[in-house]
């Protein structure tokens, strides 16, 4: 990678992504695009436009006029936003990875889609669920991912399109807001614990999912694209993890610099379902040995560091 163009760039991963990377590769090498104006720290620290992914003339014109020979494609509905509107999370989710894989074909660019947990269903393993399994999901964001996962296979086995991807799983970070996910609790949960001293969580208590720390998933993300093509033999998408989390157990974690922190539940029906056809552990072994994949963070360091940034 040389020059990188981003979409979605203001959202939960691209604000941490996109810094990074101009950090790595020089900020004139990144181009941040979103569908709208971002703030001033990440349009002026480089390249910016506003544009929308699911155009892919817009998208192939960005692309030519920055030179970009990688497309990192972040931008997506996610997934309880898209159990209300489904036909939009198509559309976006959809629309947007043909737009760019279609441009990637045409300019010989690389492609990074994350995938998701999401990708799994009622019928995967629970606990762990393995790198190549059944994968049924009963959301449209699970079905686009899959849909995501076969289609870039399809780009890179027919047009020799380097696409790469990890499934994320639910990922706490500071700074940007959640964007409407099952997992969003394990971010808010730190917001009101140093606001508040007490959470109100909509996933039940001894709801298990895999968890990732921001940082990490950042080098996930850029791992996988530096990774020596002949190692690997997965490519859409490698499982990834760092830690899983209930609730209970957070908030726990939390207590130890938050005393007398309180947790309650107000469970969300959509929200606990999807959840609940998750798996509670996703095996990444595949992942470390392909490209040599490994947290830096687990419960204990995340907590500490999440607390120390939000408290300032």
């Amino acid at each position: 990678m040389n020059r990188i163009l981003v979409t979605g760039a203001g959202g939960q991963i691209g604000s941490w992504l996109v810094p990074k990377l101009r950090e790595l590769y020089g900020g004139p090498a990144v181009l941040a695009t979103d569908i709208r104006t971002l703030d001033a720290e990440m349009v002026e620290a480089g390249p910016f436009q506003v544009l929308d992914a699911t155009d892919p003339h817009a998208v192939g014109q960005a692309v030519m006029r920055h030179h970009a020979d990688a497309i990192f494609h972040l931008a997506a509905i996610l997934s309880a936003v898209g159990e209300r509107d489904p036909r939009l999370a198509w559309h976006v989710n959809m629309g947007s990875l043909e737009a760019v894989l279609e441009v990637a074909r045409e300019q010989s660019c690389a492609v990074f889609t994350p995938s998701s947990i999401g990708v799994f269903g009622p019928d995967s393993p629970k606990n762990p669920a393995p790198q190549d399994t059944v994968m049924r999901p009963r959301t449209v964001y699970g079905i686009t991912k899959v849909a995501g996962e076969l289609l870039c296979d399809y780009y890179h086995s027919h047009y020799g399109v380097d696409t790469r991807g990890v499934r994320f799983p639910g990922l706490i970070s500071y700074g940007a807001p959640p964007g409407g996910g099952t997992t969003d609790w394990a971010v808010d949960i730190f917001y009101k614990a140093v606001e508040q001293g007490r959470y109100t969580c909509f996933l039940a208590e001894g709801t298990q999912l895999d968890m990732m720390y921001m940082p990490d998933a950042v080098r996930a993300a850029i791992g996988v694209m530096e990774a020596d093509p002949d190692r690997l033999v997965h490519r859409n998408a490698f499982n990834v993890t760092a830690m899983q989390l209930t609730p209970e157990a957070l908030a726990a974690e939390i207590r130890k610099h938050v005393p007398g922190f309180e947790i309650d539940y107000d469970v969300d029906p959509v929200r606990q379902s999807i959840a609940d056809s998750w798996p509670d552990r996703i095996d990444d072994t595949t992942a470390r040995q392909e490209w040599g994949w490994k947290p830096d963070f687990d419960a204990v360091a995340m907590t500490a560091d999440m607390l120390t940034h939000l408290k300032g």
